[in-house]
């Protein structure tokens, strides 16, 4: 509970689609439509960390397995998130092969208002996946939203990128198609 805390409380401090601070590492470059790319983490294991599924009960990032995975942390209240969610639904209904998760990090009323914000925006291929006790930004040291994981199908990180992206674009179907073929 007390993490939990500490954290969101770093994440307010922090703000929504806002940049660290540090200088680019060797391993992060900035996109065309200012996403940043980070690929230090790859190959490390996805985390066990528990949320929600749309019916309520409990799942994890393992129940995903075997074939690529797409996780993208958002928030209703965080405006760059609500941005990418159409892109984020059309990729989801064009590719068959990747599985694209969007689990809302927001904390108070979260199921009806996630819920009411897919059906509000129509997004017909995102299930409303919730994370109420904000382990997965925890877990996976996430301290930035939106926050888009891309895992091939043994649950290995293959890059994540920090801020809002068109998942529906020619950059972005480039980076997908390293976890295809």
């Amino acid at each position: 509970m007390r993490l939990t805390l500490a954290f969101l409380l770093i994440l307010l401090s922090a703000g929504c689609d806002r940049q660290p601070s540090e200088a680019p590492g060797a391993s992060e470059q900035t996109l065309a439509d200012g996403g940043k790319l980070d690929r230090s983490k790859a190959g490390q294991a996805a985390p066990d960390t528990e949320f929600l599924d749309p019916d309520g009960e409990k799942t994890t990032i393992a129940a995903f397995a075997g074939k690529p995975l797409l996780l993208n942390l958002w928030a209703t209240w965080c405006a760059p998130c609500v941005a990418e969610m159409p892109t984020l639904d059309a990729l989801a209904a064009r590719d068959p092969n990747l599985q694209v998760l969007a689990v809302s990090q927001d904390l108070e009323g979260q199921e009806a208002k996630v819920s009411g914000f897919f059906e509000q925006r129509k997004l017909s291929r995102l299930d409303p996946y919730r994370d109420p006790r904000l382990g997965l930004m925890t877990d996976l040291d996430a301290a930035v939203l939106p926050t888009t994981i891309l895992y091939d199908a043994k649950g290995r990180e293959v890059w994540r990128m920090t801020g809002a992206a068109d998942w529906t674009g020619a950059e972005a179907a480039k980076l997908l198609a390293e976890v295809q073929g």
